[in-house]
């Protein structure tokens, strides 16, 4: 029994090994064949024009297939995908939407781990082939988390029509969505977060109609009322502390300017805002001096990852009428999660010194990094095409703006669970329209050349007219389920209470 297990498994091997060798062999001839007179391929300096650029990035090794579009003029083309070992892809098109399959696109990104990978493509053009320039990619050691979570709206200013919050797994093109407003309504639902990666532990809000937020921990589902008689508005801009017990809100009072003539079309300006803190256990909110001063704007809080310190953007409060002279600096403060005691403040970038304006603070789950975004003024910077993303190294102290940025407005973003990739929304394809990017960022503090979401239609992207809204990767599935998600949201609200906590 074992000597005819090892023959079949030999055959097997044979088989697979014959089946290569004539698929390679039907290629040579195929360029060869139709190559014309000359019998030869014509070789270009230059790499063949392919949409989504998945040219020269770093994939994880467990992403979806980078599916794409090559932009030449041409009646077939041929593909190859391989690894250093051996391990390859062959496809043959006569149309330029390439779509790659996912067995064989595994097993190339698992022989390429930490190490290159390769994109031949060649083109038929007017009965000669021609070979471009090898595009080079590379695959790194470490996965990127299972799935990302976004909302996906139509860009808008007042009024919404159809949205919904989604969840999409990274190794597939599988997306599900976790809530829809057709369930709920036709409400507005946003700022969903989750504590240390863990979709078990999620929240998000409800507006309008059917307002509250949600917040779903230990397997229990409750709507929660956060507004009370001692705060600016409900939570407004959320960030869970890693603990999974409290949630730290900014409550604002947030008015929308339009601007004729101007690059910005909108402007998001704060009249009001504190940072306050909800006891997810107790339902009960609380602040301190430092976070709800009179005299100053504080907003987008965000934890570190171990819980002692609470990152917000803080701004001298001026009149509305000066709105393009508001900046944020970026401030911590200390944080005794026993007592529920804030503590010293320190600023960690004075930004409004350089005439600049920090937003969105995320900090690396080692701690070491903060992740910002800067830009002319304000804090809402997905209006502002000049915002760019930039680090700080916490141990050196200094400021680097990485190699991820465009002309467009960068904006949103989120780190993995490790460390080493990061997501972030981009309007570079258009200046309309958010996308998904992720860069990986290696051990050495470098973040490398970011790659838009594959998607299973390589040409989707250029028809799909909704925005990928605040992306946050978990480490596994949401499993909620939808229709009791939604009994849940028409639900009233638990009312949340007031102590302060000075």
């Amino acid at each position: 029994m074992q000597v005819k297990i090892i023959c079949e498994n030999n055959g097997m091997k044979v088989l697979a090994v014959l089946c290569r060798t004539i698929l390679y062999v039907f290629f040579c001839f195929s360029v060869a064949g139709c190559a014309g007179p000359e019998k030869s391929i014509a070789m270009t300096e230059r790499e063949a024009k392919i949409f989504p650029d998945y040219s020269g990035v770093t994939f994880p090794p467990n992403i979806a297939p980078a599916n794409f579009i090559i932009d030449e003029d041409a009646d077939k083309f041929i593909i190859k995908i391989r690894s250093q070992d051996g391990n390859e892809i062959t496809i043959a098109s006569g149309k330029r939407n390439i779509r790659i399959p996912g067995r064989k696109w595994k097993k190339v990104l698992e022989s390429s781990m930490g190490r290159d990978m390769y994109i031949e493509i060649y083109a038929r053009q007017d009965g000669r082939w021609i070979k471009f320039r090898t595009i080079i990619n590379h695959v790194a050691n470490e996965e990127i988390d299972r799935y990302l979570v976004y909302r996906l709206i139509e860009p808008g200013y007042e009024t919404w029509n159809e949205m919904g919050i989604y969840q999409r797994c990274l190794e597939n093109f599988s997306e599900k969505p976790i809530l829809t407003n057709n369930m709920s309504d036709g409400n507005c639902m946003n700022c969903h977060s989750f504590s240390s990666h863990n979709s078990d532990i999620m929240m998000f809000h409800m507006r309008a109609q059917n307002a509250g937020t949600i917040i779903f921990r230990d397997n229990n589902l409750e709507k929660v009322n956060t507004k009370t008689d001692k705060t600016i508005s409900g939570g407004v801009y959320p960030s869970w502390h890693p603990g999974g017990q409290y949630i730290a809100f900014s409550v604002n009072n947030i008015v929308q300017m339009f601007h004729s003539v101007s690059r910005n079309r909108i402007d998001v300006i704060d009249t009001l805002s504190d940072v306050v803190l909800y006891d997810v256990r107790t339902r009960q909110m609380s602040t301190c001096q430092a976070l709800s001063s009179k005299e100053n704007f504080e907003t987008f809080p965000s934890w570190s990852p171990d819980g002692k310190h609470l990152y917000y953007c803080n701004a001298e409060r001026i009149n509305l009428e000066k709105y393009n002279q508001i900046r944020y600096d970026l401030l911590r403060i200390s944080f005794d999660p026993i007592s529920k005691q804030f503590g010293e403040v320190d600023t960690v970038v004075f930004a409004s010194a350089k005439g600049q304006s920090v937003s969105f603070p995320r900090i690396s789950p080692d701690g070491r990094y903060v992740l910002f975004c800067l830009s002319d003024y304000g804090n809402f910077s997905i209006w502002h095409p000049e915002s760019n993303l930039f680090l700080k190294d916490l141990v050196t102290g200094e400021i680097t703006r990485p190699d991820i940025n465009s002309t467009q407005t960068e904006s949103y973003h989120t780190w993995s669970s490790t460390g080493r990739w990061i997501v972030f929304s981009s309007r570079r394809l258009d200046g309309l329209f958010t996308r998904p990017f992720i860069a990986y960022f290696d051990p050495s503090g470098r973040a490398h050349k970011p790659f838009i979401l594959p998607q299973k239609n390589p040409s989707f992207y250029k028809t799909f007219i909704k925005s990928y809204n605040v992306p946050e990767l978990v480490m596994s599935r949401v499993r909620l389920n939808p229709r009791v998600l939604s009994r849940t949201t028409r639900q009233d609200p638990v009312q949340a209470t007031f102590d302060n906590n000075e």
